[in-house]
């Protein structure tokens, strides 16, 4: 029988088959470390950080971080260049629930597409630094008869106050935080401080390893989750789940998102707290 999950899902056009998407090796791509305040900003660039599905264009095709196709609209995709683009497929602020279920539609809703946008940062294999790289596709984008396609606006990073002061205006119209992106950095997949997140909130990723049973007012329903780091660090997120999420709750090998305050002298985050679940982010 399906439960109420899955038939949310389906409502949403997330194709329920197993093996559903054309699974290739993940890209690998570059990933974000979070700034702390002291960090130097010289050589940076900052930019939005744009709350969508990551993409990756390998010049033939649209892929997510985790590894799985995304089916767009052929007018989508035609006029992108035939070089590897890194972006995120964004549906605007405050929309996130709309970008990952139209990108995980395995049959193209074209409406839905119409109110997407692939808001490209960065060239992976272009050669030379960030710097170099900005340059080349601000030559390249954008293009007059795909307004879809957009280059993600860059300024260079000056102080604390001023990226304090932008944060603030970013989240004040309804954006995710920003980004800093080293300009002497390659493009080298995997985490590092040539790419930096900036956010009101500290939040990371985890892996679902165990569902706690709940007690008092939840019983018969989920209590907490427990999660792994990709450090292998383990422990609960009890705080943050809806309703809706403890009946039908993000299955085991899911990865999720969470808020959370500082770290613990043990490493583990403070008062940490479920957001969602990471539909991009690989399976295990």
């Amino acid at each position: 029988m399906l439960n109420r999950r899955t038939l949310l899902l389906a409502g949403l056009g997330v194709s329920l088959a197993r093996g559903a998407f054309a699974r290739d090796a993940a890209p690998s791509l570059m990933l974000a470390e979070v700034y702390r305040r002291g960090m130097s900003l010289n050589d940076y660039w900052v930019s939005e950080k744009f709350d969508g599905v990551r993409g990756y264009w390998d010049g033939k095709q649209l892929w997510t971080r985790g590894g799985e196709k995304v089916v767009a609209p052929a007018w989508f995709t035609a006029p992108l260049p035939r070089q590897p683009m890194d972006g995120e497929l964004w549906a605007g602020r405050g929309r996130f629930s709309h970008a990952v279920s139209t990108v995980r539609s395995q049959t193209p809703n074209d409406v839905a597409w119409r109110e997407m946008r692939f808001m490209v940062f960065d060239l992976p294999s272009q050669g030379g630094d960030f710097t170099t790289r900005l340059a080349a596709l601000r030559k390249l984008l954008p293009i007059t008869d795909a307004p879809w396609i957009v280059p993600v606006p860059q300024q260079r990073a000056t102080t604390h106050e001023e990226l304090q002061a932008l944060l603030d205006k970013t989240v004040k119209m309804g954006g995710e935080g920003l980004m800093l992106h080293r300009g002497s950095s390659l493009y080298l997949g995997g985490r590092n401080n040539d790419l930096l997140k900036v956010k009101p909130f500290d939040d990371a990723e985890a892996r679902v390893v165990e569902h706690v049973p709940g007690k008092g007012k939840h019983s018969g329903r989920l209590g907490a989750l427990v999660v792994e780091t990709p450090e292998g660090k383990r422990f609960k997120l009890g705080s943050g789940l809806t309703d809706a999420e403890r009946e039908n709750p993000p299955p085991i090998g899911s990865w999720v998102t969470y808020r959370y305050n500082g770290l613990n002298p043990s490493g583990l985050p403070r008062f940490a707290r479920f957001m969602r679940i990471r539909e991009d982010a690989p399976r295990s």
